[in-house]
């Protein structure tokens, strides 16, 4: 089963995106040698059969803590066929270093701006794609609060799917 984990900061909405797409089924367990949890879940999308894993948040893939570390092990060693990156759509200008490291590092990235009503709120709108073209990834804007967004999301995955793996 082809693996998608889900990367970004603490507090970003990473596990509301696990949730939206997994159903919110999880199996938590702590990752080997650590303390640290890590979900896993599935989902359907397509035709297709996932492993959805939401990783620690961390802000880089130069590790400091454990949860980092661990989070970076998941990346580099479990060979997901895609990285859902969730930002924070508020503090973008911040967030998108860990996306360039992600870029940098050949991994298959795909875009996803959370908390957009919120960014939306502050007067900040985002043209997604401009940064498609600029970053070269699929972005997609996202509430997963609210479930917002998550058709797109599934679609992009889809076709990233089709295209990469």
């Amino acid at each position: 089963m082809r693996k998608i984990a889900i990367v970004g900061s603490p507090n970003v909405g990473k596990s509301v995106i696990f949730n939206n797409l997994t159903g919110s089924y999880a199996d938590v367990s702590n990752y080997p040698g650590t303390t640290v949890e890590v979900s896993r879940g599935k989902c359907r999308i397509g035709e297709e059969d996932f492993e959805v894993i939401d990783t620690p948040g961390m802000y880089s893939l130069l590790p400091i803590s454990e949860e980092e570390k661990v989070g970076r092990s998941i990346l580099l060693d479990e060979n997901p066929c895609l990285l859902l990156h969730v930002v924070d759509a508020k503090n973008i200008e911040r967030m998108l270093s860990m996306t360039l490291q992600l870029l940098e590092a050949g991994l298959p990235v795909l875009l996803v701006l959370n908390v957009f009503d919120e960014a939306q709120a502050l007067g900040i709108d985002i043209d997604t794609a401009h940064l498609e073209k600029e970053l070269k990834v699929p972005a997609v804007k996202t509430v997963g609060t609210k479930g917002a967004g998550m058709d797109i999301l599934r679609g992009k995955i889809e076709e990233h799917v089709k295209r990469f793996c």
